[in-house]
């Protein structure tokens, strides 16, 4: 699988993107199990369940080009379709990645998500994240690509000021997800260790990591950020990390909320500055990008009205391929009947200029180019 990069292209507003580690012994049955669940209990319009060979595989009818393909490590790839907000299809793919060179112990097997909704994603909108994998403690999918943090609980910052530096640096540099540190301004009971993104709504859930600084890492913490990234910690107050690629958007003040009380209430100004910091427009990494086309152009899960269209679509291609390969065949034969003229009109002695040889003409309007032109559609797939 192909290293994180970013592109120029922004993130599409249609679209939800996720990517981490599940570390436990079976992650493609928790997603089949899953899967299956939420189809019996209407959740679900379809899903499937494909190799990744296969998936990539081209035919006649569903031809597909090298951007289908999701790479020599894939081990599974899933698809499911269902409805959100008011009526809209949504289409999801899931792949699931043996890790580069060789596995090394707890490294678990890496997933990619890619949704896209038929109009812009709304936030309070079920996740894609727990409609392929369960919504349960139990299972471990939920690991960033950073070792040792998690989505859904709170992930208390290194002791050690190397370490701590380390890791939110990796968390802005390698990580998809959003950022946000959380300072206790004093040790928390129960209700104060609830994850913050438990406030947060369904889609926005699972693309929130939260850390945790004690009371004695104020400083420390601090010191840190200033360091890394140019921004404060308040003592009992949050910050939104800004990621390696943010554009200018960006502004330390606009997202640093100074009290957070973690007594159980619902941090409003918090989860405001959070949602305000992920709509904000983002570069697509180079893994997501392909990951999105590959949702667009090797699309599988068809309903029986998409499968007739897009068969009615082909057959139409393949007259026109047609239509223009009888057209050539007669434009050659013309040419040769022409050419056979000539030559009979050159043997008699009429000294007449024989004509340029029907290869020698102009590519544009040969019938050969019309030919290549026509069978040319053919090279992307009409999805």
């Amino acid at each position: 699988m192909a290293k994180k990069s970013s592109s120029s292209t922004p993130v599409p507003d249609t679209a939800w993107l996720g990517r981490g580690r599940h570390l436990g012994p079976e992650p493609e049955q928790d997603v089949r199990r899953n899967l299956i669940a939420l189809k019996a209990a209407g959740v679900l319009d379809d899903f499937l369940d494909l190799d990744p060979v296969e998936a990539a595989r081209s035919t006649a009818l569903h031809p597909k080009d090298a951007s289908a393909d999701p790479g020599p490590s894939a081990r599974r790839l899933f698809e499911a379709r269902w409805r959100a907000g008011d009526d809209v299809t949504v289409r999801a793919q899931l792949t699931t990645y043996d890790p580069e060179g060789r596995r090394k112990e707890g490294e678990g097997v890496t997933w990619v998500l890619a949704a896209e909704a038929e109009r812009p994603w709304e936030a309070d909108w079920p996740s894609p994240a727990t409609m392929f994998w369960p919504d349960s403690d139990q299972v471990a999918w939920d690991h960033d690509m950073v070792p040792g943090v998690r989505l859904r609980t709170t992930n208390h910052l290194p002791k050690d000021d190397g370490e701590l530096r380390h890791r939110l640096r990796d968390c802005t540099r390698q990580s998809p997800f959003v950022h946000v540190v959380v300072h206790e301004a004093m040790t928390p009971d129960a209700r104060g260790q609830r994850p913050v993104a438990a406030f947060l709504p369904p889609s926005l859930r699972h693309r929130v990591v939260e850390h945790r600084a004690t009371p004695e890492q104020a400083q420390i913490a601090d010191v840190a950020m200033k360091r890394e990234f140019g921004v404060r910690m308040p003592r009992g107050g949050a910050v939104i990390l800004p990621m390696a690629s943010q554009g200018p958007e960006y502004d330390a003040e606009r997202f640093t909320v100074r009290n957070v009380f973690l007594d159980g209430s619902v941090p409003t100004e918090l989860l405001a500055k959070i949602r305000e910091f992920a709509a904000l427009p983002r570069p697509l990494s180079q893994e997501a990008e392909r990951a999105l086309i590959r949702l667009r152009q090797g699309w599988h899960l068809l309903t029986p009205d998409e499968e007739l269209v897009h068969a009615q679509g082909m057959v139409a291609k393949y007259a026109e391929a047609l239509e223009a390969m009888t057209n050539s065949r007669d434009l050659y034969r013309e040419a040769a009947e022409s050419a056979h003229a000539a030559l009979a009109q050159a043997a008699d002695g009429g000294g007449a200029p024989l004509p340029p040889a029907p290869g020698q003409a102009r590519t544009d309007g040969s019938p050969l180019g019309a030919l290549t032109k026509a069978l040319g559609r053919f090279r992307t797939p009409n999805k």
